[in-house]
């Protein structure tokens, strides 16, 4: 006998799970052959055995589908969307915002995605690198478009790191214990000042 859906509908959720499951199993090598960049959606549909278009629908976007194959918040690829919406006014606030939110609201420790992922090390932390070089570092370099801009997107990804570890793993105070609108006062201005200045 068929499971039912939720709709009543047999079969139709087991045959999803099943297909989201195979998105997932295929993204995961395919990310570790390829890397972030050499992956592709289409690529990913194909050797699952499924269109592009269910991809979309399971994941929205390939940001979405990295994130769910390293076991990533659902909630951080939209809001790395929402840092680059309203232009370089007021990023810095943004770009804090975001991070501290998502890690406050996150049951998992910023370094988690490397431990969970499954590879090697060194491999992970190539791939999580590559994925905020070309989701957020790229596209602050581009947002500014000066000759500098990959030397001040990395300012950028310092104090970002610097933030991350004071607070998440060192634990340092008063930042580890400081509200999201005090991080986001104290350090959104220095970050715009890295891109702007």
């Amino acid at each position: 006998m068929t499971e039912p859906t939720p709709s009543g509908r047999p079969g139709r959720w087991r045959s999803g799970a099943e297909s989201k499951q195979r998105i997932l199993d295929t993204a995961r090598a395919q990310f570790l052959r390829h890397g972030y960049v050499g992956t592709t959606v289409r690529a990913v549909a194909a050797e699952a055995g499924v269109d592009p278009a269910m991809v979309f629908y399971f994941f929205g976007t390939k940001q979405g589908l990295f994130g769910a194959a390293v076991d990533m918040s659902a909630a951080v690829p939209p809001a790395i969307e929402s840092i680059f919406t309203d232009g370089l006014d007021g990023i810095g606030e943004r770009i804090v915002r975001t991070l501290i939110t998502n890690v406050d609201n996150s049951d998992r420790t910023p370094l988690g995605l490397l431990t969970r992922f499954g590879p090697p090390a060194d491999q992970s932390e190539s791939l999580v690198r590559e994925y905020i070089d070309r989701e957020i570092t790229s596209r602050l370099a581009d947002l500014i478009d000066t000759p500098d801009a990959q030397a001040r997107a990395g300012m950028v990804n310092v104090q970002i790191l610097g933030l991350t570890v004071s607070r998440y793993i060192v634990k340092l105070e008063p930042i580890a214990s400081a509200t999201v609108d005090d991080l986001a006062a104290w350090f959104g201005p220095i970050i715009n000042r890295c891109l702007t200045d």
